[in-house]
């Protein structure tokens, strides 16, 4: 049985601003040639008209993502290979998103004078929660940007007299070594669970500037047990990790809030570190805290995740595993049951 051909689909796209349509393109076509292949369609460039030839949906996603990320750059946004990967699959899974309602909704970052943007729909939703809540949960796998958002939004408000200090906070768990065998005194020895938070302040802001801000106590980096009996007024406070807190450490965190401050707890409760039996003070304050008017929570999935596109790949084998093992525990408690 012979099948039919595919029926082969074309479009034709115009661009007025031929500077424009160069930086669409990238050097030597880059850009193009990354939709393609991310896409599955033929480019091909005659002076100012672009013809796109595949599927009929593949041409039309095609069409959609050029003519969008075309405005973008009329609006001054840079085009680089990794939008045009994230912007791909936006598109793909909603072909009536507005690239620039997430891509030009910019948090800027005075100190480097960075602009750092939204690459998701959650990434989106989450800013605006930070913006609009005291209180705001981001929960979801690692490289979603969850912490790496967070920390923008306290370094822009701090910046701007919104708040007049910023505290990052971590639970320092162990993971198969004791923290009684590390060298040093007490804070040396949590030092090392906090070195994330270090990481993406230092990414934000001159070395020298965040050491003054840090020796001055405007910018606190602590473990979580520090922050007991305390009340934080005018602050932006960030907890990390959160998964790993206990019930009694997350209704501690969240009862130091005081007047004009702002939280943001972030978390993956797929991979929670704490001893078995313990149960994580953010999933139950997922169960008892959802709905309270003030309280924002912002989930995130594989797909928002932002870093090299094979952690992508790697969340969902692990996911599979996880789901396989499911299988086999469900499979041996019913053969235990007849």
């Amino acid at each position: 049985m012979v099948l039919p051909a595919k029926s082969k689909y074309t479009a034709t796209r115009v661009f007025e601003d031929i500077e424009l349509m160069r930086g669409l393109f990238g050097e030597r076509n880059f850009n193009l040639q990354l939709i393609e292949r991310s896409v599955g369609v033929k480019l091909n460039v005659r002076g100012n008209r672009l013809m796109i030839e595949g599927e009929k949906l593949d041409v039309e996603l095609a069409d959609n993502l050029l003519g969008q990320l075309y405005e973008l750059l009329r609006h001054g946004y840079p085009i680089y290979p990794s939008d045009i990967e994230y912007a791909v699959r936006l598109l793909q899974s909603d072909a009536n998103v507005k690239l620039e309602s997430i891509f030009l909704d910019t948090v800027y970052i005075v100190s480097k004078k960075r602009i750092i943007t939204p690459k998701t729909k959650s990434q989106k939703e989450y800013i605006e929660a930070i913006r609009h809540h005291d209180i705001v949960f981001g929960i979801g796998p690692a490289g979603t940007g969850k912490t790496y958002l967070a920390m923008a939004m306290a370094i822009s408000a701090l910046m701007r007299g919104e708040v007049m200090r910023i505290i990052l906070t971590r639970p320092a768990v162990e993971a198969g070594e004791k923290l009684g065998f590390l060298p040093g005194d007490l804070y040396e020895k949590v030092n090392p669970y906090l070195r994330p938070l270090y990481d993406a302040l230092h990414d934000m802001m001159d070395f020298d500037r965040a050491a003054k801000l840090l020796q001055k106590g405007v910018i606190e980096v602590a473990p979580l047990a520090f922050m007991r009996g305390r009340t934080l007024n005018d602050a932006f406070v960030i907890l990390d990790e959160a998964q790993n807190t206990t019930s009694e450490q997350m209704k501690m965190f969240l009862t130091r809030l005081g007047y004009n401050a702002k939280a943001v707890v972030t978390g993956d409760i797929t991979q929670i570190d704490l001893p078995t039996g313990t149960s994580s003070g953010l999933i139950e304050a997922k169960e008892i805290l959802d709905g309270i008017k003030g309280i924002k929570f912002i989930y995130f999935d594989k797909t928002d995740v932002i870093r090299h596109r094979l952690v992508k790949e790697i969340i969902r084998a692990y996911e599979k595993l996880e789901e396989r093992k499911t299988t086999k525990r469900h499979v041996k408690t019913e053969s235990q049951e007849t």
